[in-house]
């Protein structure tokens, strides 16, 4: 047996495979990814904590000898068998190592695959046909989510795509997810119109939904140009035509709201109608103005799905 080896046998340290698994559910629970395994980080400990160490075996240091300078470098036990188990997730395709995901996001992390992100799925017994609800990063659909959001802003814009095939494929999966998650992110996470902001108790859903401007059933492209930040009730009453937007982002409420009856639209005191929706209102918008909806879109709501 290695020394290293005789050093989580005497510690009594989990099993490197109990620890990928640990880190599969870990991942997921922090949205696909985690921060480099580093002194002081908090998800050292948080996966510690699951595997109830005591602070010894935290901190109980591995001696190695660094043959290029001919000296011992001490390291956490803990952290190395982290990084033997993370390490071991990465050459199985379930997560992406932090040098490999800096390069696409500019933050040294730890990031779920596809691959991992059903296994995590497995782990914590959620139907795969959640999947696609979640907002759970994984390394493809980051790479979908950059596509999308460094692409310059066309001056002239169709927001209508050619007819979809019925058949869906990985890429098409990836690209409706890459779209849902650029457009959610850009707007922090809160609905354009009313700036609510909230997640379920199990921190898996957000609450806001990327809104197509031009419908999928119209066959609206998953672009940033062509998507807006809603929350449930405003991405319903978008989608009917209860209100649309000016070209310079200000809502304008359908005349039809003057004539439904009087008891519509109520909550207790308050009133879609009134309260909901304010006239002349500016939207959020993301930071970025070349990720702003693109008029052609708006135009195309306003004459299309907006009732006047």
């Amino acid at each position: 047996m290695s020394y290293e080896g005789e050093m989580l046998k005497k510690m009594a340290m989990p099993s490197k495979q109990e620890v990928e698994k640990e880190l599969l559910k870990t991942l997921f629970r922090h949205n696909g990814t985690v921060k480099e395994f580093s002194t002081g980080e908090e998800i050292v400990n948080e996966i510690a904590d699951i595997f109830s160490l005591s602070e010894e075996q935290r901190i109980v240091p591995l001696e190695r000898v660094y043959k290029k300078e001919n000296r011992i470098v001490k390291t956490p036990l803990w952290h190395r068998l982290l990084y033997r188990a993370a390490d071991s997730l990465s050459n199985g395709n379930l997560i992406i190592k932090p040098s490999v995901t800096q390069k696409l996001t500019n933050k040294k992390e730890w990031m779920l695959t596809e691959n991992g992100f059903d296994k995590a799925l497995e782990l914590l017994n959620i139907p795969i046909e959640e999947k696609d609800n979640l907002l759970i990063k994984s390394y493809e659909v980051e790479k979908e989510v950059k596509k999308i959001t460094t692409k310059a802003a066309p001056v002239d814009y169709n927001p209508i795509g050619t007819k979809k095939k019925i058949t869906v494929t990985r890429e098409a999966n990836l690209r409706s997810r890459g779209f849902r998650q650029a457009v959610i992110e850009n707007y922090d996470y809160k609905c354009c119109v009313c700036g609510l902001k909230i997640k379920s108790p199990n921190f898996q859903f957000w609450e806001v939904e990327a809104a197509h401007i031009v419908s999928h059933t119209k066959n609206g492209k998953d672009d940033i140009w062509n998507g807006l930040a809603l929350c449930h009730l405003h991405h319903w009453a978008f989608d009917v035509g209860w209100f649309s937007l000016t070209d310079d982002y200000k809502i304008i409420i359908s005349s039809v709201s003057k004539k439904v009856p009087i008891d519509f639209g109520k909550m207790g005191n308050f009133s879609f109608f009134e309260n909901g929706l304010v006239e002349n209102k500016n939207i959020l918008l993301p930071q970025n103005s070349s990720l702003f909806p693109h008029k052609k879109s708006i135009e195309w709501h306003r004459n299309n799905t907006f009732y006047k």
